[in-house]
């Protein structure tokens, strides 16, 4: 259980970031490659990531360095995730060198207690040793996350405007109890009741940053130290509501090979693959992926020489809304 104890100064303090936050998506981004859990809503990035990773000869060093730093549903370094981060990853990176050696050397220790630290990561305290894992940061978010930041950065966007509706309509504790299923408002009180560890951090006057993270699966993120400046990580991938009885088929929106379309782009799909799930031309599918395409439910990248479609936030809550009310097995 995790609580954030309000007072009506925080209440006023309380804002969320206005992009994704880098350092925070690389995170959680590494995470993903540990788990299948939410694969399907990242199997386009997850596939050619890989890919990626491997051609800018990148795998050894996130094997090595990055994934023993940043065990999944576990303690990791605070460091990692400064709050300079929000402003931009030469910002968090510049945070990261600059942190002082005895709380490195403290955050370690912490997650020595967890999991095995390398050797060669014991000597981050060192200066020289943090500026090649700054280079390590630096080259797998231009890899693997950059390509994704138009897309990332739409998904914030979109994230902000749902929230101010909340806001103007319920205030400060509105805006709060529209983070998701996940964390529930129970004034002066915000809980996180799955959260792994059992901490409650009294916020006295320093607000809360609310951070939308596209990388983030389900539960939310905090950091360890609640002494440190109060944030609050959470997923873009809300866990939709089950639709009344009676609510249409995708077939009934949107036509058989339509939604055949759409179902196919949950794993990523080219245009020809997602043909071949409709029994349609690849011409046909064209039209039907440029139709979900214009009305926000897919997004389509060129790669090599294939076009590769894969769900938006609203498309894959227009599936899942789907899937609830007639049961898995749907979409293959």
């Amino acid at each position: 259980m995790l609580r954030f104890h309000f007072s009506a100064e925080d209440l006023a303090r309380t804002r969320v970031a206005a992009a994704p936050h880098p350092l925070w998506e690389i995170a959680a981004s590494l995470h993903r490659f540990q788990t299948p859990a939410g694969r399907w809503a990242y199997a386009h990035w997850y596939r050619t990531a890989r890919e990626r990773l491997r051609e800018a000869g990148l795998e050894s060093a996130v094997r090595q360095i990055l994934l023993p730093l940043y065990p999944r549903a576990s303690y990791w370094p605070d460091f990692l995730t400064p709050l300079e981060g929000a402003a931009g990853l030469e910002a968090g990176l510049k945070a990261i060198l600059a942190t002082p050696p005895d709380r490195v050397t403290a955050e370690l220790t912490a997650l020595a207690r967890v999991r095995r630290v390398p050797p060669h990561l014991a000597r981050l305290p060192e200066k020289r040793c943090r500026n090649e894992l700054v280079s390590v940061l630096r080259a797998y978010h231009r890899t693997v996350i950059e390509p994704h930041g138009e897309w990332m950065h739409e998904s914030v966007h979109t994230e902000r405007m749902r929230l101010a509706r909340h806001l103007l309509d319920g205030g400060t504790e509105g805006l709060l109890g529209g983070l998701g299923p996940a964390v529930r408002w129970r004034h002066p009180r915000l809980e996180i009741g799955t959260y792994p560890a059992h901490q409650d951090v009294r916020l006295e006057g320093r607000g809360l940053l609310l951070i939308p993270s596209y990388f983030c699966w389900k539960g939310p993120v905090s950091l360890a130290d609640p002494a440190l400046p109060p944030v609050l990580t959470y997923s873009l991938h809300h866990e939709p509501s089950r639709p009344a009885p009676g609510s249409p088929s995708l077939e009934v929106l949107l036509g058989r090979a339509r939604a055949t379309v759409l179902r196919a782009t949950a794993a990523g799909a080219t245009t020809t693959e997602a043909a071949r799930r409709a029994g349609v031309t690849p011409a046909t599918a064209t039209h039907h992926t440029t139709a979900l395409r214009d009305a926000g439910l897919i997004t389509s990248h060129r790669h090599g020489n294939s076009v590769i479609h894969t769900l938006t936030l609203l498309g894959a809550t227009m599936l899942s809304r789907n899937v609830r009310e007639t049961g898995p097995g749907r979409p293959g």
